[in-house]
């Protein structure tokens, strides 16, 4: 039995060691963290400060994480995806705590899942974007890029409100 267990671990191991030695297998390992830790951040803040804003001119809390939820979907359903979208806007911003770190969780695996049946070809494809052309392997490095970005902010806004932010998880 004890033979069975080593050869198990070895062999997940191994095959988390393989996964990381591809572009895609990389990102999606990433991924996966990345989504983690938001959801780790979003669960840190009590809901009663979900429409906290450190000045006016910032997104609240909330608007935050709606905003990189929506960036995520907008990006997969647009060069990714294989699968119909939804056409019927819902109003996210009525959402409680919990739908919206549902809705997340929802968005990231959508994005991997979408990301994970995308060939290496179809990664150097030059598709169109706002900021001109960009290859879709472009495109999966925005997806992170921008999570972290606004990830860092709601950081900020967990400290101003004296929550301790969880530990980093992004390895």
């Amino acid at each position: 039995m004890q033979k069975l267990i080593i050869a198990l671990i070895l062999f997940t191991s191994t095959a988390s060691m393989a996964q990381q030695t591809t572009v895609k297998g990389a990102f999606l390992e990433k991924w996966n963290n990345s989504r983690d830790y938001l959801i780790a951040v979003a669960e840190a803040m009590p809901e009663e400060f979900y429409d906290y804003k450190p000045t006016a001119r910032q997104k609240s809390f909330k608007e935050q994480l709606l905003h990189i939820q929506g960036n995520i979907n907008w990006i997969d359903s647009s060069h990714f995806s294989r699968r119909e979208t939804e056409t019927a806007s819902q109003d996210y911003y009525s959402f409680n705590k919990k739908q919206i770190i549902d809705l997340l969780q929802r968005t990231f695996n959508d994005a991997h899942n979408s990301i994970s049946t995308t060939t290496d070809e179809e990664l150097k494809e030059i598709v169109k974007f706002f900021a001109g052309p960009k290859s879709k392997l472009q495109l999966m490095n925005l997806l992170q890029d921008h999570v972290t970005h606004h990830r860092g902010q709601l950081l900020v806004y967990l400290n101003l409100k004296d929550i301790t932010p969880p530990n980093f998880s992004g390895w």
